[in-house]
């Protein structure tokens, strides 16, 4: 009923990362491209780091999705592993059967590793590491990745491994121990939140995808509220639409208004504790533009 309400095939701004709804804002666009140049010339380490909610996952799905049948991706979502488990779900990814017990160590699994890679390269296949979250991965497997750069021959890197991770990620990467990872990182990208001008066609875009054909369905000042207290982030935009539009539908409202996008403020504890200030900007804002308003009816009719 929900969606028969607002006229639309499934619900805009849910925050799984479907690849549909990836959104080519410039700075998302451009990291995409960077991506998919570095991979094509043979690169060995990448990072894409951002914000959480910038977009990071669903960037990584992208540029996942858009590589053709040559290259062999292994996806890691999760890598807060000890090495030797890190190195035993990459080779699994890969189509390496999982070691025995007996025979689960570092060395052998980079061994079956190597030569499964080797495999694949001689296949005519390009493989590629995604690692997602890489700023919750313990310091000493950051510093074993850092085996990966010897799959290699005298010509070419035999794989590519990016890393995507929250800010944090750099601090973790200025540690002693892992510094010699840094220097082999070849390409660094930085997500940022939408601007200004993106975050219209950000909300039009979403509700584009999923069928919406009924015109404005957030009020100006809802849009304001909305990317005001959302700061642009994409994450934050989905969660607080959606709990304003499930205000508007409680109320049987196909338009959403600023009270919607106060009550989804409300119930985001991240985004609520600074609602007060936004109420005080919001009458200092509605009070000069009624004095605005009140001088050019004035100036309309003294001047008449």
């Amino acid at each position: 009923m929900y969606l028969d309400h607002f006229g639309l095939q499934e619900f805009p701004f849910s925050i799984t990362p479907g690849t549909k709804f990836f959104f080519a804002s410039h700075t998302s666009q451009e990291a995409l491209n960077t991506l998919k140049v570095a991979v094509m010339m043979g690169e060995g380490f990448m990072k894409v780091t951002g914000e959480v909610g910038t977009g990071k996952t669903l960037l990584c799905r992208k540029l996942i999705a858009s590589l053709d049948e040559q290259y062999q991706v292994a996806y890691i979502i999760n890598p807060y592993l000890e090495p030797l488990a890190l190195f035993v779900e990459l080779a699994a990814e890969l189509g390496v059967e999982r070691p025995k017990a007996s025979e689960a160590s570092q060395h052998h699994v980079l061994d079956a590793l190597m030569q499964r890679v080797i495999a694949l390269n001689k296949d005519g296949k390009r493989v590629v590491i995604c690692l997602d979250e890489v700023q919750a991965m313990p310091i000493e497997t950051l510093e074993a990745l850092r085996l990966l750069t010897n799959f290699e021959t005298e010509h070419r890197k035999l794989l590519q491994v990016i890393i995507f991770g929250q800010p944090e990620l750099e601090e973790r990467l200025n540690h002693h121990s892992v510094r010699q990872l840094r220097q082999r990182i070849t390409f660094h990208y930085q997500l940022k939140p939408l601007s200004n001008a993106e975050f219209g066609y950000y909300i039009q875009h979403r509700l584009a995808v999923v069928g919406y054909r009924r015109g404005r369905l957030f009020t100006p000042m809802a849009m304001w509220m909305l990317g005001r207290k959302s700061r642009r982030i994409p994450r934050l935009i989905n969660i607080l639409a959606n709990k304003a539009m499930l205000s508007a539908y409680g109320k049987g409202k196909r338009l959403v208004g600023l009270g919607d996008v106060m009550r989804a403020v409300d119930d985001t504890d991240s985004v609520s504790q600074s609602r007060g200030w936004s109420l005080v900007v919001l009458l200092v804002g509605l009070v000069a533009v009624t004095v605005v308003m009140a001088l050019a009816a004035y100036q309309w009719v003294y001047f008449k």
